[in-house]
């Protein structure tokens, strides 16, 4: 846990959705929230897999509820916003984080595979930027945080759906800065890049050992690692600090 001048967690009595929260990165950003102080939404497609990890927050002595949420349909990302007001009173940080990956050659994947991985990834975030910052510019003040990758930059192989779609969340990232800078939102983006994860390491070992010796530190990430960069752009340790897209790669470029 961080601490401020003052001696509270970073977060206190601060509020939070995050979105593809029930596992992985998501779910290690929930924690890491709890942990410093925030009370959450655990939002996720999963509705049983969001009420088990809200559940063990809880029992950790972290303020948890979950939501079941599709990030494509406005209405439950709506939802999600809602229950952090109706449950917690306002809403301090939006995680757009939900994603999926539906790797495939050019010459292999269909329009449908392209579309769905946009449709989650850009749309969603978009979905959950806007939500989120109607409540917010109300507020005053606000932090919206939306999971790029480092994939968006470099591009990979067999990842046009996904490289485009992080690619689009960074221009979104931007505008979005700038409109809702006047209102004391900030919104910025975050970029991992090998981050060990059940999807991650279900990769061919000649892959894995490909990314591995791309990165200088010479090991993957964990999600612990983003999550810890989430709290920053979440606290007011980043207060200015808007429209950035922060690498989290081990110097990978």
């Amino acid at each position: 846990m961080f601490v401020d001048v003052t001696g509270r967690s970073l977060l206190h009595d601060r509020s939070a959705v995050v979105t593809g929260a029930a596992q992985g990165i998501g779910l290690a950003i929930a924690c890491a929230f709890g942990l410093n102080g925030a009370s959450v939404v655990v939002a996720d497609i999963d509705g049983e897999r969001a009420d088990a990890a809200a559940a063990e927050l809880v029992a950790e002595g972290m303020a948890a509820v979950s939501i079941g949420c599709d990030v494509t349909v406005e209405q439950d990302v709506e939802a999600a916003v809602g229950a952090c007001v109706s449950e917690f009173g306002r809403l301090d940080v939006m995680v757009n984080n939900a994603g999926i990956t539906r790797d495939a050659t050019m010459r292999r994947m269909g329009a449908a595979e392209f579309r769905e991985v946009i449709d989650v990834h850009l749309l969603g975030t978009w979905l959950g930027t806007r939500s989120a910052s109607l409540v917010m510019r109300e507020q005053g003040s606000g932090s919206i945080i939306n999971m790029s990758s480092i994939s968006g930059k470099t591009g990979n192989i067999g990842q046009t759906n996904y490289s485009a779609a992080k690619a689009g969340i960074i221009g979104l990232t931007k505008a979005a800065a700038k409109e809702l800078g006047r209102y004391g939102v900030r919104v910025n983006a975050l970029q991992p890049g090998l981050i060990r994860s059940a999807m991650t390491e279900a990769m061919p070992a000649h892959a894995w050992e490909s990314k591995l010796a791309e990165i200088p530190l010479g090991r993957a990430g964990e999600p612990a690692e983003v999550a810890d960069v989430a709290v920053f752009l979440a606290s007011d340790l980043s207060s200015y600090v808007s429209g950035a897209a922060i690498e989290i790669t081990g110097g990978r470029q």
